[in-house]
């Protein structure tokens, strides 16, 4: 027997960890929901947060942005950034991360009270994060604003809750969301019913003044009437159009 026939497999222990997470209250009054993002690898809540407040119409909203639970030096600056995931035990990371964001989210509505419209955004290795929590969660979301990634593939499969409106925006010079992949989840997402709007803007991997104008019209049309917008935009998928 050699040693790695004695070591066998590896075990795994659950454990609390603690997560972190900014929130930037409404200028003034009720917010008109949450606005909930998820940042990329190497980003962080503070990096994302500066992001999310340069959306137009945040000023009335409720934003909060959640940070991965697996941080690290960035190599250059030695900033700590965080990183959602890695491939290796996959399974588990991402029941961990669904735990972790309803914690979040649980931990928001016990201090602000429940919202009114729950947006959630995503950027990069943050949109599969994104997606996650508003299929798995336990709080359904109105609307997924989602850059640059793809639907996760475990959520391609099995039974769902129905899908929120999906608002997807990928740059022309984009490298790995490619036309290929965006068409993919494309078909998946229409054909699950999912209200989904997809817009190529001038740019790469990033956020681009054109992504936070996007965002804010987002914001501005789940924030007047969501559970209306929600039926309205679903009876016109039922009759094909979106």
């Amino acid at each position: 027997m050699t040693r790695k026939d004695r070591t066998g497999p590896a075990r795994l222990v659950a454990t609390p960890v603690h997560g972190r997470y900014l929130v930037q209250r409404p200028e003034r009054g009720a917010p008109r929901g949450w606005f909930v993002g998820f940042h990329g690898y190497a980003q962080n809540a503070e990096v994302f947060l500066e992001l999310l407040r340069s959306v137009p119409h945040t000023d009335d909203w409720l934003t909060v942005s959640v940070q991965a639970l697996h941080p690290f030096y960035a190599s250059r600056t030695n900033e700590v950034v965080a990183n959602w995931m890695t491939r290796q035990d996959r399974e588990h990371a991402i029941a961990d991360n669904v735990a972790y964001v309803d914690a979040v989210l649980a931990d928001v509505e016990r201090e602000f009270g429940p919202p009114a419209a729950l947006v959630l955004a995503g950027f990069s290795q943050g949109v599969a994060m994104a997606y996650r929590a508003g299929l798995l969660c336990r709080r359904a979301c109105d609307a997924l604003f989602v850059v640059a990634g793809d639907v996760p593939p475990e959520l391609k499969s099995g039974e769902r809750r129905k899908w929120p409106a999906v608002r997807i925006l990928v740059g022309s010079r984009e490298t790995y969301y490619t036309p290929e992949i965006l068409n993919r989840d494309l078909e998946f997402l229409h054909s699950n019913g999912a209200d989904v709007r997809a817009t190529v803007f001038q740019g790469g991997h990033e956020w681009t003044p054109e992504v936070l104008a996007a965002a804010g019209e987002t914001l501005e049309e789940f924030g007047r009437n969501p559970r209306g917008v929600i039926a309205a935009r679903r009876r016109r998928a039922g009759r094909g159009t979106n």
